[in-house]
């Protein structure tokens, strides 16, 4: 039964499971584990995601859309001037990001992704901090308990993340609870709260709602949106900044 409900949703938190399910924590934290280690469902600090409903490797994502995702990383650092605090989450819209800051000067990096950790300390007078958590080898980035804790501690001048899809209704949504705690806790601690999402995001879904346009300033893509989620953008005062060709 808690598989059949994890895959019918996505994802279940321990406390949705109880209440449907009508047995202790504990019960549910045991079969959780079972079906973890089994392969079939993947255990979250606090409930369980589908695996039928995963989001693909990093390793995988860094090989789609490359140029489109480098043009968009370029436009999106334009928005971070030198001298700037800003917090980067993970994923490999973001990465191109980072890569396209390793020219700025003076910049306080608040991350919880090690790839962009290790892009971006130790030059041009950079301070990285590094938020603490269990790293999730499938996406090399730190989450949990631990890291939305640290980042409490911090406020950005910018705060990019990216999607794990843009639903038609204008959510932008992940793929766990810990991604979508973390860096919508990014979003809110910025001035400047931005999401970069390649096309293929656009008008899809994911189990977990991190946050709506109305609370972001930019969504930096290389394609306009159409369909229902163009007319939801086109009410609300997020700017649209739309990366050319590459090399553009």
């Amino acid at each position: 039964m808690i598989l059949a409900l994890v895959n019918q949703r996505g994802s279940l938190s321990i406390t949705e499971l109880q209440h449907k399910l009508k047995v202790s924590r504990e019960t549910i934290r045991r079969d959780l584990m079972l079906l973890a280690d089994r392969s079939m469902l993947r255990k979250t600090h606090g409930g369980a995601l589908s695996l039928e409903q995963g989001e693909p490797l990093i390793a995988v994502r860094e090989a789609i859309n490359t140029d489109a995702k480098q043009a968009i990383g370029r436009l999106a650092a334009r928005l971070v001037p030198d001298g700037a605090t800003v917090m980067l989450g993970g994923g490999s819209t973001v990465q191109a990001v980072a890569d396209a800051l390793l020219e700025h000067q003076d910049l306080t990096v608040i991350t919880n992704s090690v790839a962009n950790c290790s892009r971006l300390a130790g030059r041009s007078k950079n301070r990285v901090f590094m938020l603490g958590g269990e790293i999730q080898t499938a996406n090399n980035t730190a989450l949990g308990r631990d890291a939305t804790a640290m980042l409490a501690h911090y406020s950005a001048d910018v705060a990019i993340v990216g999607a794990g899809a843009v639903s038609p209704t204008g959510w932008v949504m992940d793929y766990t609870r810990e991604e979508a705690e973390l860096y919508g806790q990014m979003l809110q601690s910025a001035r400047q709260p931005v999401v970069v999402a390649d096309h293929s995001k656009f008008n899809q879904h994911a189990p977990v709602r991190l946050t709506t346009f109305e609370k972001i300033t930019h969504l930096v893509s290389d394609r306009r949106p159409d369909g229902p989620l163009a007319k939801i953008l086109a009410k609300l005062p997020v700017e649209l900044v739309i990366a050319g060709r590459p090399g553009g």
